[in-house]
Protein backbone atom coordinates (compact mmCIF):
# COMPACT_ATOMS: atom_id res chain seq x y z
CA UNK A 1 0.00 0.00 0.00
CA UNK A 2 1.15 3.52 -0.80
CA UNK A 3 1.04 5.06 2.66
CA UNK A 4 2.65 8.22 1.35
CA UNK A 5 -0.65 8.99 -0.36
CA UNK A 6 -2.39 8.95 3.04
CA UNK A 7 0.20 11.27 4.53
CA UNK A 8 -0.02 13.69 1.61
CA UNK A 9 -3.79 13.86 2.06
CA UNK A 10 -3.27 14.62 5.74
CA UNK A 11 -0.92 17.48 4.87
CA UNK A 12 -3.41 18.90 2.37
CA UNK A 13 -6.23 18.60 4.89
CA UNK A 14 -4.12 20.40 7.46
CA UNK A 15 -4.05 23.45 5.24
CA UNK A 16 -7.84 23.43 4.92
CA UNK A 17 -8.28 23.36 8.69
CA UNK A 18 -7.01 26.94 8.93
CA UNK A 19 -10.15 28.22 7.22
CA UNK A 20 -12.68 26.40 9.43
CA UNK A 21 -14.68 28.68 11.68
CA UNK A 22 -15.26 27.92 15.36
CA UNK A 23 -18.97 27.63 14.57
CA UNK A 24 -18.43 24.85 12.02
CA UNK A 25 -15.95 23.07 14.31
CA UNK A 26 -18.39 23.04 17.20
CA UNK A 27 -21.31 22.05 14.97
CA UNK A 28 -19.39 19.03 13.69
CA UNK A 29 -18.51 17.91 17.21
CA UNK A 30 -22.04 18.47 18.52
CA UNK A 31 -23.47 16.37 15.68
CA UNK A 32 -20.84 13.71 16.29
CA UNK A 33 -21.97 13.33 19.91
CA UNK A 34 -25.54 12.81 18.69
CA UNK A 35 -24.49 10.37 15.95
CA UNK A 36 -22.50 8.19 18.38
CA UNK A 37 -25.58 7.62 20.51
CA UNK A 38 -27.94 7.14 17.57
CA UNK A 39 -25.62 4.60 15.95
CA UNK A 40 -24.69 2.77 19.16
CA UNK A 41 -26.15 -0.55 17.99
CA UNK A 42 -24.08 -0.40 14.81
CA UNK A 43 -20.95 0.40 16.80
CA UNK A 44 -21.58 -2.39 19.33
CA UNK A 45 -22.12 -4.95 16.57
CA UNK A 46 -18.63 -4.24 15.23
CA UNK A 47 -17.14 -4.14 18.73
CA UNK A 48 -18.51 -7.64 19.40
CA UNK A 49 -16.51 -8.91 16.40
CA UNK A 50 -13.33 -7.60 18.04
CA UNK A 51 -14.22 -8.98 21.46
CA UNK A 52 -14.83 -12.43 19.99
CA UNK A 53 -11.16 -12.60 18.99
CA UNK A 54 -9.80 -11.77 22.45
CA UNK A 55 -9.66 -13.91 25.59
CA UNK A 56 -11.95 -12.51 28.27
CA UNK A 57 -9.15 -12.70 30.88
CA UNK A 58 -6.83 -10.59 28.72
CA UNK A 59 -6.13 -7.27 30.56
CA UNK A 60 -6.92 -5.46 27.30
CA UNK A 61 -10.43 -6.97 27.09
CA UNK A 62 -11.98 -4.37 29.38
CA UNK A 63 -10.30 -1.54 27.47
CA UNK A 64 -11.62 -2.93 24.20
CA UNK A 65 -15.18 -3.50 25.38
CA UNK A 66 -17.83 -0.95 24.48
CA UNK A 67 -21.31 -0.74 25.98
CA UNK A 68 -24.15 1.71 25.42
CA UNK A 69 -23.14 3.40 28.66
CA UNK A 70 -19.51 3.72 27.54
CA UNK A 71 -20.58 5.07 24.15
CA UNK A 72 -22.73 7.57 26.01
CA UNK A 73 -19.69 8.58 28.07
CA UNK A 74 -17.62 9.01 24.90
CA UNK A 75 -20.38 11.21 23.44
CA UNK A 76 -20.47 13.27 26.64
CA UNK A 77 -16.72 13.81 26.40
CA UNK A 78 -17.22 15.14 22.88
CA UNK A 79 -19.90 17.52 24.19
CA UNK A 80 -17.47 18.65 26.88
CA UNK A 81 -14.93 19.50 24.17
CA UNK A 82 -17.59 21.55 22.36
CA UNK A 83 -18.11 23.61 25.51
CA UNK A 84 -14.42 24.36 25.97
CA UNK A 85 -12.86 27.54 24.64
CA UNK A 86 -10.41 26.83 21.84
CA UNK A 87 -6.89 28.03 22.69
CA UNK A 88 -6.12 28.76 19.02
CA UNK A 89 -5.12 32.35 18.42
CA UNK A 90 -4.46 33.03 22.10
CA UNK A 91 -1.75 35.66 22.48
CA UNK A 92 0.73 34.31 25.01
CA UNK A 93 2.85 37.46 25.05
CA UNK A 94 2.72 40.84 23.36
CA UNK A 95 5.43 43.47 23.44
CA UNK A 96 6.70 46.48 21.49
CA UNK A 97 10.45 46.84 21.22
CA UNK A 98 12.41 50.09 21.29
CA UNK A 99 12.53 49.99 17.49
CA UNK A 100 8.69 49.89 17.46
CA UNK A 101 8.47 46.29 16.24
CA UNK A 102 5.42 44.56 17.72
CA UNK A 103 6.17 40.94 18.64
CA UNK A 104 3.41 38.55 19.60
CA UNK A 105 3.63 34.91 20.66
CA UNK A 106 0.47 33.18 19.39
CA UNK A 107 -0.99 29.70 19.82
CA UNK A 108 -1.22 27.61 16.65
CA UNK A 109 -2.00 23.94 15.87
CA UNK A 110 0.74 21.33 15.99
CA UNK A 111 -0.32 20.38 12.44
CA UNK A 112 -0.61 16.67 11.72
CA UNK A 113 -0.76 14.53 14.84
CA UNK A 114 -0.08 10.79 14.57
CA UNK A 115 -1.33 8.45 17.28
CA UNK A 116 -0.46 4.76 17.59
CA UNK A 117 -2.68 2.92 20.05
CA UNK A 118 -3.80 -0.53 21.06
CA UNK A 119 -7.17 -1.98 22.06
CA UNK A 120 -8.92 1.26 23.07
CA UNK A 121 -11.53 2.28 20.49
CA UNK A 122 -12.55 5.33 22.55
CA UNK A 123 -9.17 6.82 21.59
CA UNK A 124 -10.41 7.13 18.01
CA UNK A 125 -13.11 9.59 19.06
CA UNK A 126 -11.13 11.32 21.81
CA UNK A 127 -8.18 12.07 19.55
CA UNK A 128 -10.36 13.28 16.70
CA UNK A 129 -12.44 15.61 18.87
CA UNK A 130 -9.42 17.23 20.53
CA UNK A 131 -7.43 17.49 17.31
CA UNK A 132 -10.36 18.89 15.36
CA UNK A 133 -11.10 21.51 18.02
CA UNK A 134 -7.47 22.67 17.89
CA UNK A 135 -7.14 22.74 14.10
CA UNK A 136 -5.02 19.60 13.87
CA UNK A 137 -5.33 16.66 11.49
CA UNK A 138 -5.28 13.23 13.14
CA UNK A 139 -3.56 10.23 11.56
CA UNK A 140 -4.46 7.15 13.58
CA UNK A 141 -2.94 3.69 13.67
CA UNK A 142 -5.06 1.45 15.86
CA UNK A 143 -4.25 -2.10 16.82
CA UNK A 144 -5.65 -5.13 15.04
CA UNK A 145 -7.46 -6.07 18.26
CA UNK A 146 -9.86 -3.13 17.76
CA UNK A 147 -9.93 -3.08 13.96
CA UNK A 148 -13.69 -3.40 13.48
CA UNK A 149 -14.48 -0.95 16.26
CA UNK A 150 -12.07 1.68 14.93
CA UNK A 151 -13.40 1.32 11.39
CA UNK A 152 -17.02 1.88 12.38
CA UNK A 153 -16.18 4.84 14.63
CA UNK A 154 -14.18 6.40 11.81
CA UNK A 155 -17.14 5.86 9.47
CA UNK A 156 -19.43 7.69 11.90
CA UNK A 157 -16.97 10.60 12.12
CA UNK A 158 -16.51 10.78 8.34
CA UNK A 159 -20.28 10.80 7.78
CA UNK A 160 -20.63 13.77 10.11
CA UNK A 161 -17.74 15.60 8.44
CA UNK A 162 -19.23 15.06 4.99
CA UNK A 163 -22.61 16.30 6.22
CA UNK A 164 -20.91 19.60 7.09
CA UNK A 165 -18.85 19.59 3.86
CA UNK A 166 -15.57 19.29 5.77
CA UNK A 167 -12.68 17.40 4.17
CA UNK A 168 -12.87 13.88 5.68
CA UNK A 169 -9.09 13.59 5.45
CA UNK A 170 -8.84 15.61 8.67
CA UNK A 171 -9.13 12.12 10.19
CA UNK A 172 -7.19 9.30 8.57
CA UNK A 173 -7.29 5.78 9.99
CA UNK A 174 -4.41 3.70 8.68
CA UNK A 175 -4.84 -0.04 8.10
CA UNK A 176 -4.34 -2.28 11.13
CA UNK A 177 -1.34 -4.15 9.72
CA UNK A 178 2.15 -3.66 11.10
CA UNK A 179 3.49 -2.13 7.88
CA UNK A 180 1.31 0.92 8.57
CA UNK A 181 3.11 1.40 11.89
CA UNK A 182 6.48 1.35 10.17
CA UNK A 183 5.27 3.83 7.57
CA UNK A 184 3.95 6.21 10.23
CA UNK A 185 7.19 6.03 12.21
CA UNK A 186 9.00 7.17 9.07
CA UNK A 187 6.51 9.83 7.88
CA UNK A 188 9.00 12.61 8.36
CA UNK A 189 7.94 15.79 6.61
CA UNK A 190 4.27 14.76 6.72
CA UNK A 191 3.48 14.09 10.40
CA UNK A 192 4.56 16.70 12.95
CA UNK A 193 4.38 14.72 16.18
CA UNK A 194 3.71 11.11 17.16
CA UNK A 195 1.95 9.98 20.33
CA UNK A 196 1.96 6.29 21.33
CA UNK A 197 -0.77 5.06 23.67
CA UNK A 198 -0.57 1.54 25.03
CA UNK A 199 1.79 -0.88 26.71
CA UNK A 200 5.31 0.00 27.79
CA UNK A 201 6.65 -2.22 25.01
CA UNK A 202 4.70 -0.25 22.39
CA UNK A 203 5.87 3.06 23.82
CA UNK A 204 9.49 1.89 23.92
CA UNK A 205 9.28 0.64 20.34
CA UNK A 206 7.89 3.93 19.05
CA UNK A 207 10.42 6.01 20.97
CA UNK A 208 13.35 3.93 19.73
CA UNK A 209 12.28 3.72 16.07
CA UNK A 210 10.42 6.92 15.24
CA UNK A 211 11.99 9.54 12.98
CA UNK A 212 9.27 11.94 14.13
CA UNK A 213 9.25 13.78 17.49
CA UNK A 214 7.49 11.61 20.09
CA UNK A 215 5.42 12.56 23.12
CA UNK A 216 5.44 9.59 25.47
CA UNK A 217 2.21 8.68 27.19
CA UNK A 218 3.84 6.20 29.51
CA UNK A 219 2.63 3.21 31.41
CA UNK A 220 1.34 3.81 34.93
CA UNK A 221 3.16 2.10 37.78
CA UNK A 222 1.15 3.72 40.53
CA UNK A 223 1.78 3.83 44.31
CA UNK A 224 -0.24 4.97 47.32
CA UNK A 225 1.59 5.53 50.60
CA UNK A 226 -0.40 5.14 53.84
CA UNK A 227 1.36 7.41 56.30
CA UNK A 228 1.69 7.00 60.05
CA UNK A 229 -1.02 9.65 60.47
CA UNK A 230 -3.30 8.26 57.74
CA UNK A 231 -7.05 8.11 58.36
CA UNK A 232 -8.10 4.44 58.20
CA UNK A 233 -11.57 4.98 56.75
CA UNK A 234 -10.31 7.39 54.10
CA UNK A 235 -7.55 4.94 53.27
CA UNK A 236 -9.89 1.99 52.84
CA UNK A 237 -12.11 3.87 50.40
CA UNK A 238 -9.26 5.48 48.46
CA UNK A 239 -7.22 2.30 48.01
CA UNK A 240 -10.26 0.24 47.03
CA UNK A 241 -11.33 2.82 44.45
CA UNK A 242 -7.84 3.31 43.03
CA UNK A 243 -7.39 -0.45 42.57
CA UNK A 244 -10.82 -1.71 41.53
CA UNK A 245 -12.68 1.13 39.78
CA UNK A 246 -11.28 0.02 36.43
CA UNK A 247 -8.26 -2.23 36.61
CA UNK A 248 -7.15 -2.02 32.98
CA UNK A 249 -6.41 1.70 32.93
CA UNK A 250 -3.03 3.34 33.50
CA UNK A 251 -4.08 5.25 36.64
CA UNK A 252 -5.10 2.13 38.57
CA UNK A 253 -3.15 1.34 41.73
CA UNK A 254 -0.26 -1.15 41.57
CA UNK A 255 1.44 -0.90 44.96
CA UNK A 256 0.43 0.06 48.52
CA UNK A 257 3.20 1.27 50.82
CA UNK A 258 2.36 1.35 54.52
CA UNK A 259 4.23 2.95 57.41
CA UNK A 260 5.56 0.28 59.80
CA UNK A 261 3.82 1.98 62.74
CA UNK A 262 0.44 1.31 61.10
CA UNK A 263 1.11 -2.31 60.19
CA UNK A 264 -1.52 -3.45 62.71
CA UNK A 265 -4.15 -1.62 60.63
CA UNK A 266 -3.18 -3.29 57.37
CA UNK A 267 -5.78 -6.11 57.53
CA UNK A 268 -8.56 -3.57 58.00
CA UNK A 269 -7.10 -1.19 55.41
CA UNK A 270 -7.12 -3.87 52.73
CA UNK A 271 -10.25 -5.76 53.80
CA UNK A 272 -12.41 -4.25 51.00
CA UNK A 273 -9.91 -5.61 48.47
CA UNK A 274 -10.61 -9.16 49.64
CA UNK A 275 -14.27 -8.65 48.84
CA UNK A 276 -13.19 -7.36 45.45
CA UNK A 277 -11.14 -10.53 44.79
CA UNK A 278 -7.86 -8.61 44.56
CA UNK A 279 -4.79 -10.86 44.60
CA UNK A 280 -2.00 -9.51 46.80
CA UNK A 281 1.78 -9.86 46.52
CA UNK A 282 2.96 -8.87 49.99
CA UNK A 283 6.47 -8.48 51.36
CA UNK A 284 7.43 -10.61 54.36
CA UNK A 285 6.27 -8.20 57.07
CA UNK A 286 2.91 -7.48 55.51
CA UNK A 287 2.42 -11.13 54.51
CA UNK A 288 2.88 -12.23 58.11
CA UNK A 289 0.12 -9.90 59.26
CA UNK A 290 -2.25 -10.45 56.35
CA UNK A 291 -2.15 -14.24 56.39
CA UNK A 292 -4.26 -14.19 59.55
CA UNK A 293 -7.21 -12.50 57.83
CA UNK A 294 -6.78 -12.20 54.06
CA UNK A 295 -8.06 -15.15 51.93
CA UNK A 296 -5.20 -17.58 51.45
CA UNK A 297 -6.06 -18.13 47.79
CA UNK A 298 -5.53 -14.41 47.14
CA UNK A 299 -2.36 -13.89 49.19
CA UNK A 300 1.15 -14.46 47.90
CA UNK A 301 4.63 -13.66 49.11
CA UNK A 302 5.99 -10.89 46.90
CA UNK A 303 8.98 -11.45 44.64
CA UNK A 304 11.29 -8.62 43.49
CA UNK A 305 9.55 -8.41 40.10
CA UNK A 306 6.20 -7.58 41.70
CA UNK A 307 7.48 -4.13 42.63
CA UNK A 308 7.63 -1.88 39.59
CA UNK A 309 4.98 -3.88 37.73
CA UNK A 310 1.94 -2.37 36.03
CA UNK A 311 -0.57 -5.14 36.69
CA UNK A 312 -3.62 -3.92 34.70
CA UNK A 313 -5.64 -6.55 36.56
CA UNK A 314 -6.95 -7.40 40.02
CA UNK A 315 -3.44 -7.70 41.43
CA UNK A 316 -1.61 -5.47 43.91
CA UNK A 317 1.81 -5.34 45.56
CA UNK A 318 2.13 -4.44 49.27
CA UNK A 319 5.24 -3.28 51.10
CA UNK A 320 6.02 -2.03 54.62
CA UNK A 321 8.32 1.02 54.83
CA UNK A 322 10.00 2.60 57.83
CA UNK A 323 8.85 6.17 57.21
CA UNK A 324 7.99 8.78 54.60
CA UNK A 325 11.58 9.00 53.36
CA UNK A 326 11.62 5.26 52.74
CA UNK A 327 8.34 5.57 50.82
CA UNK A 328 9.77 8.40 48.73
CA UNK A 329 12.87 6.33 47.95
CA UNK A 330 10.78 3.33 46.91
CA UNK A 331 8.62 5.46 44.63
CA UNK A 332 11.70 7.09 43.12
CA UNK A 333 13.12 3.64 42.34
CA UNK A 334 9.97 2.08 40.86
CA UNK A 335 7.65 4.86 39.68
CA UNK A 336 6.89 5.41 36.00
CA UNK A 337 6.26 9.08 36.90
CA UNK A 338 2.54 8.82 36.15
CA UNK A 339 0.43 9.17 39.34
CA UNK A 340 1.40 8.83 43.01
CA UNK A 341 -0.59 9.39 46.21
CA UNK A 342 -0.22 9.84 49.96
CA UNK A 343 -2.86 9.23 52.63
CA UNK A 344 -1.95 11.35 55.63
CA UNK A 345 -3.32 13.83 58.16
CA UNK A 346 0.06 15.46 58.72
CA UNK A 347 0.42 18.70 56.74
CA UNK A 348 4.22 18.60 56.66
CA UNK A 349 4.27 15.01 55.39
CA UNK A 350 1.72 15.84 52.71
CA UNK A 351 3.63 18.87 51.48
CA UNK A 352 6.93 16.98 51.48
CA UNK A 353 5.36 14.18 49.44
CA UNK A 354 3.73 16.55 46.94
CA UNK A 355 6.94 18.53 46.52
CA UNK A 356 9.42 15.67 46.29
CA UNK A 357 7.61 13.02 44.25
CA UNK A 358 8.56 13.28 40.58
CA UNK A 359 5.36 12.38 38.74
CA UNK A 360 2.94 13.95 36.29
CA UNK A 361 0.17 13.92 38.93
CA UNK A 362 0.58 13.77 42.71
CA UNK A 363 -2.32 13.32 45.14
CA UNK A 364 -3.06 13.80 48.82
CA UNK A 365 -5.96 11.92 50.40
CA UNK A 366 -7.71 11.00 47.17
CA UNK A 367 -7.68 8.33 44.48
CA UNK A 368 -5.21 8.22 41.60
CA UNK A 369 -8.20 7.26 39.47
CA UNK A 370 -8.73 10.98 38.83
CA UNK A 371 -5.74 11.19 36.47
CA UNK A 372 -7.87 11.68 33.41
CA UNK A 373 -8.40 14.52 30.98
CA UNK A 374 -12.16 14.67 31.45
CA UNK A 375 -11.79 14.59 35.24
CA UNK A 376 -9.26 17.42 35.07
CA UNK A 377 -11.72 19.56 33.11
CA UNK A 378 -9.97 19.10 29.76
CA UNK A 379 -13.05 17.62 28.05
CA UNK A 380 -11.17 14.49 26.98
CA UNK A 381 -7.53 13.57 26.60
CA UNK A 382 -5.09 12.71 23.88
CA UNK A 383 -3.10 10.70 26.44
CA UNK A 384 -1.25 11.14 29.72
CA UNK A 385 2.30 12.30 29.14
CA UNK A 386 4.96 11.10 31.60
CA UNK A 387 7.75 13.11 30.03
CA UNK A 388 8.74 16.70 30.76
CA UNK A 389 9.18 18.31 27.35
CA UNK A 390 6.18 20.11 25.84
CA UNK A 391 3.43 18.41 27.87
CA UNK A 392 3.05 16.52 31.14
CA UNK A 393 0.05 14.69 32.57
CA UNK A 394 -3.37 14.59 30.85
CA UNK A 395 -3.08 16.27 27.44
CA UNK A 396 -6.03 18.36 26.34
CA UNK A 397 -6.53 21.26 23.96
CA UNK A 398 -3.62 23.44 25.03
CA UNK A 399 -1.19 20.53 24.81
CA UNK A 400 -2.17 20.04 21.15
CA UNK A 401 -0.91 23.49 20.27
CA UNK A 402 2.45 25.09 19.68
CA UNK A 403 3.12 28.76 19.06
CA UNK A 404 4.62 31.05 16.50
CA UNK A 405 6.09 34.53 16.68
CA UNK A 406 4.17 37.18 14.79
CA UNK A 407 6.23 40.31 14.08
CA UNK A 408 4.63 43.54 12.77
CA UNK A 409 6.70 46.46 11.57
CA UNK A 410 6.55 49.64 9.55
CA UNK A 411 9.66 49.56 7.40
CA UNK A 412 12.25 48.77 10.10
CA UNK A 413 15.52 47.19 8.95
CA UNK A 414 18.25 45.70 11.11
CA UNK A 415 21.57 47.57 11.33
Amino acid sequence: MDYKQHFEKAQQASRTMIGLSKEITNAVLADLAIALVLRADEILAENIKDLARMAIDDPKYDRLKLTKERIGDIANDVRNVVDLVSPLGEILSDKILDNKLQIQKTRVPLGVVGVIYEARPNVTVDVFSLCFKTGNVAVLKGGSDAEFSNLVLTKVIHDVLEKHKVNPDVLILLPAERTATEALLNARGFVDVLIPRGSQSLINYVRENSKIPVIETGAGIVHTYFDESGDLEKGKAIIFNAKTRRVSVCNSLDCVLINKNRLHDLPSLLSPLAEGKVELFADEKSHEVLQKTYPAALLNLAQPEHFGTEFLSLKLAVKVVDDLDAALNHIADYSSKHSEAIISEDVESIEKFLNQVDAAAVYANTSTGFTDGAQFGLGAEIGISTQKLHARGPMGLEELTSYKWVVRGNGQVRS
